[in-house]
């Protein structure tokens, strides 16, 4: 069923007054894009529910303007409960019954995967503003016309910087890698281990646990034994809050490196402050970054007073704002249009930042690992964090 949700009334020339509930049947003109992404159910949950307040701040900027070529644009919203099945559920309902013009979700990278091939059939457009799996915007690269963006992190760019500044600030180059067993946890121990050997660096040792484990205490001391002084924690909040836990169980507490999937409250609530604040985690974006953000932050906390996960928002609002765009450019919805004008678009402006041509042909990611930083828990919100090993870090070594 869809998450029950009302838009603010929009005062927009030649629009009907009113209330629209989310999934309820739209005017013929209008445009719908849907959001579909976990705001129930798993450790992403907070990231999902973070990007559909920025999906929706968009769409109702979008109106305010005037919509998209004169039409209004109508937002439809789906929770996948972080499980595939209801994930590609939602992705053939929004296709096949809403008719969506163009998708943004989902934050379960496991999730984008298992649904890649419908909209890719059907050539409607999509916009992931939080699933961060390499492969979701690679596996049909290689199509005439691949119909699958992204404005997030990846997998791949967030590694070249963790894993560069592993090298920096490992002390024997003593470097292991722990991974949750899900198919995001293993892609990562992949990209981790490619990364690092770019570095010429070998792992001195490559554990996993199920995402449901509360004892890691096994793999962490195997991890030990092999000397590692740095560890790259490949997992979401509360598998992350369950490593930390482990790793003080054993008072064995390394340089301890993670994803951006650890910048939900779930890590300090689940581990600790203290403990949380042990990790050093990539990201993208924060709430003071600019004028732009700074605003959207103040919109976004209205419905979400205890945000954490701010780069879900503003990655969100700026994929409705680059589909939009491309929209504009086509002067059609139809997805297959839209998606070459995506290629082409210039000059969008986010919040993040202005899109210059951010996707062509053979690539479709809209940031990319110039575009990060490193992070770090401190109280109740992440804070930019950067010590002799970020200030020695150069373009050279990010682009492993």
């Amino acid at each position: 069923m869809p998450v029950v949700h009302r838009f603010a009334k929009l005062a927009v020339a030649g629009a009907i007054a009113g209330s629209l509930w989310a999934g309820a049947t739209a005017y013929a003109q209008d445009i719908k894009i849907g959001y579909t992404a976990d705001q129930s159910a798993s450790g992403v949950a907070e990231l999902g529910i973070a990007g559909r307040w920025g999906f929706e701040a968009a769409i109702e900027d979008i109106n305010k303007a005037g919509g998209i070529m004169g039409r209004k644009v109508v937002g439809v919203i789906r929770d996948d409960q972080g499980t595939p099945p209801k994930a590609i559920q939602n992705m053939t309902e929004l296709i096949d019954a809403e008719k969506v013009h163009a998708v943004v979700g989902p934050a379960n990278s496991g999730n984008a995967l298992a649904w890649l091939h419908l909209p890719q059939q059907k050539k409607i457009p999509v916009v992931v503003p939080i699933g961060t799996a390499t492969e979701i915007t690679t596996r049909y690269a290689k199509e005439p016309q691949n119909y699958l963006f992204r404005v997030s992190m990846v997998d791949r760019e967030q590694v070249a910087l963790l894993g560069a500044y592993a090298v920096k600030a490992s002390k024997d180059r003593k470097i292991a890698i722990l991974a949750d067993s899900t198919g995001y946890g293993q892609g990562g121990i992949k990209d981790a281990t490619d990364i690092l050997a770019l570095h010429g660096v070998t792992p001195v040792a490559t554990e996993k646990y199920g995402p449901k484990d509360t004892d890691i205490t096994s793999q962490l001391s195997k991890i030990k034994a092999a000397g590692a002084d740095t560890v790259i924690i490949y997992g979401i909040a509360d598998g992350t809050a369950q490593v930390l836990r482990s790793m003080e169980k054993i008072n064995y507490m390394p340089l301890t490196l993670g994803t951006w999937g650890n910048l939900s409250s779930l890590l300090p609530k689940m581990a600790g402050g203290k403990l949380a604040e042990h990790l050093i985690l990539a990201a993208s974006t924060t709430e003071d970054t600019n004028a732009k953000t700074k605003a959207l932050g103040e919109r976004v906390r209205k419905n979400f007073p205890t945000l954490t996960t701010f780069p879900c928002s503003a990655q969100a609002y700026d994929s409705v704002m680059l589909l939009a765009a491309a929209m504009k450019l086509a002067g059609s919805t139809d997805g297959e249009k839209v998606a070459a004008a995506l290629e082409n678009v210039t000059g969008v402006e986010g919040v993040i930042k202005t899109y210059n041509k951010p996707f062509s042909k053979t690539a479709h990611e809209g940031l990319s690992v110039s575009d990060f930083y490193l992070a770090r828990w401190k109280g109740d919100s992440p804070v930019r964090y950067e010590d002799q090993f970020t200030k020695a870090l150069t373009p050279a070594d990010l682009k492993k």
